[in-house]
């Protein structure tokens, strides 16, 4: 069963920086597509941002593009996302997710993705 293991979540004032990490497991990670989600209280879970499985392209959503950075290591089966600048609304869960048979047209799509993992709270006070 394939593990997806978030860890790095907080509690950051405005402006501050926090840096997210996951931790995969049982799978050929560098066959994967890997994406990070966010879900805030009340809200549908929504797309952060998506690297494709060599790392060389990456896709971000409009509202954390220039602030955030999605990285991965796959000598480590690691995919990371620095979060820099951020706001109040970047408050939610934080999930990764993993999926092998991705397309560029669904990349954003949470129902793409086959795993999933527990998530981690990032909290952004003003």
């Amino acid at each position: 069963q394939v593990q997806l293991v978030e860890s790095g979540g907080g509690l950051v004032q405005a402006g501050g920086s926090l840096g997210l990490s996951c931790a995969a497991s049982r799978l050929t990670f560098s066959n994967y597509v890997m994406g990070w989600f966010r879900q805030a209280p009340g809200k549908e879970r929504e797309f952060v941002a998506a690297i494709n499985s060599s790392g060389g392209r990456t896709s971000y959503a409009d509202s954390v593009k220039g602030r955030f950075t999605i990285s991965r290591d796959n000598a480590k089966n690691t995919v990371y996302l620095q979060m820099n600048s951020l706001k109040p609304e970047d408050t939610a869960v934080y999930y990764c997710a993993a999926d092998s048979k991705i397309t560029i047209a669904t990349i954003t799509l949470d129902r793409a993705y086959a795993y999933w993992g527990q998530g981690t709270q990032v909290t952004v006070s003003s």
